[in-house]
């Protein structure tokens, strides 16, 4: 069962740290997110939880906490969220108890000030040790947009509604929002091109996704059923999978994604964890008269009630250009993660059917998240159809694909009345040229 509604998800609830209490902050003290920072250049990594505009120490601050809170807090004296992850979700939801209460004011300040670091001096680091990378195809409005591109007479293929598809990735080009990446190399061959050439990619795009990160491990042989799925999750982050279209068009098949894929794939550094999101749980997307049900394996009732998050999503897009001007990142899309086909409990299901185990910090992608309607598809490959239309950019510019020095923004928020709105902060990258 996905977590219950708590005291932490008071909307009156305010935080003695005055910028978390601003309308359309994205670190309420009803988020309090976790994510790895430095305070400063050459310190150890530390776990921490953003509180507006501030970053709170965890492990120096939880030297009150007791029980199950203590021993929570003193795991985030760790350099990655593994450890902390592993303890579990009573753990987990003690410590996020603990400091919602001691953030807020309707409790005394307990010398809590004293740990906590301006955002904008922290640096964020990766937040998870992840062991493996598995990414999903979960939209089917995505799914058919690209398949109409290479299938125009078939365009979602026959075994798209009954098993979400993945494949796996690498984890060792995971990279931190701000960290700029080289454009890739690669085989591509254009369409009049008789033969493949070697060089960097000429169709390099973004994908707006949702990473989920399991908290939870399970054993090898033992499917984890559909709702039991949410137990295993500790937290969400934004994700975009970089793209190039020219290798993966020329690499795919038979065996699929390969190193059209796998040479950057950026994360948000905030977690925001699966409690926080209990207010924003949804129906599951209602599938289209006459689609097959999910096989029993798939299916849940809790699940269609609930399965779904209503999470809004955008992706920006900033040239050089742009930037130099003082000009703001023009929003090219902006999505919903309740329209995907595939509830995440689907997906974690799915890839534990056969027997696979997942491990604690393992790292699941969502797939592109689009909609039906074009301001709603989140990438290049579907807003520009293949480059073939190209987006107008403010000063005149235009954009089939990236270009080197573009830099690509991802935000993610909540919002639903009765409850405070909660964000994800940013998944930013620039792309600099090929080596």
């Amino acid at each position: 069962m996905p977590p219950e509604l708590n005291e932490t998800h008071d909307p009156a609830r305010r935080s003695f740290v005055e910028s978390a209490n601003t309308p359309g902050c994205d670190f309420p003290i009803q988020n309090l997110p976790f994510g790895v920072f430095r305070a400063a250049k050459g310190q150890k990594p530390r776990i921490g939880v953003a509180i507006g505009d501030q970053v709170l120490d965890i492990a120096a601050a939880g030297g009150s906490f007791a029980g199950p809170a203590a021993e929570a807090a003193r795991a985030c004296a760790a350099a990655c969220l593994n450890d902390l992850m592993a303890l579990g979700p009573q753990a987990w939801s003690a410590l996020r108890l603990a400091l919602s209460r001691g953030l807020s004011t309707d409790r005394e300040d307990k010398g809590f000030r004293q740990y906590l670091t301006p955002m904008a001096q922290a640096e964020m680091v990766l937040p998870v040790e992840v062991g493996d990378f598995t990414d999903f195809f979960a939209s089917i409005f995505h799914a058919t947009n690209a398949g109409r591109m290479f299938r125009p007479d078939n365009p979602l293929m026959p075994n798209y509604k009954y098993v979400p598809v993945a494949y796996h990735s690498r984890t060792s080009s995971i990279i931190v929002s701000g960290t700029a990446f080289n454009r890739p190399r690669g085989q591509r061959k254009a369409p009049n091109e008789e033969a493949p050439s070697y060089g960097p990619s000429r169709n390099l795009d973004f994908e707006l996704e949702l990473g989920m990160y399991i908290g939870a491990s399970s054993r090898l042989g033992e499917p984890i059923p559909v709702g039991k799925a949410a137990e295993h999750i500790f937290g969400f982050c934004l994700l975009n999978n970089w793209s190039a279209r020219d290798v993966q068009a020329w690499e795919y098949q038979p065996l699929g994604p390969f190193l059209g894929k796998n040479f950057a794939t950026t994360v948000s550094p905030w977690v925001v964890t699966a409690e926080a999101m209990a207010p924003f749980r949804t129906a599951a997307f209602a599938r289209p008269t006459g689609d097959p049900a999910p096989l029993p394996h798939l299916d849940d009732a809790d699940d269609r009630a609930h399965g779904g998050l209503d999470i809004t999503m955008e992706a920006y897009l900033s040239t050089e250009t742009m930037r130099r001007a003082g000009s703001e990142p023009l929003r090219v899309s902006q999505t919903s993660f309740a329209l995907m086909y595939w509830t995440v409990a689907q997906m974690i299901a799915h890839h534990t059917s056969n027997g696979c185990n997942l491990a604690v910090g393992d790292l699941l992608g969502s797939g592109t998240v689009s909609g039906p309607e074009k301001s709603s598809w989140g990438s290049l490959l579907e807003l520009t159809a293949r480059g073939r239309e190209p987006i107008a950019l403010p000063g005149g510019e235009q954009r089939g694909f990236i270009e080197d020095g573009d830099e690509i923004i991802f935000r993610g928020f909540c919002e639903r009345d009765g409850f405070a709105r909660i964000g994800f902060g940013e998944c930013r990258a620039v792309v600099l040229p090929a080596k």
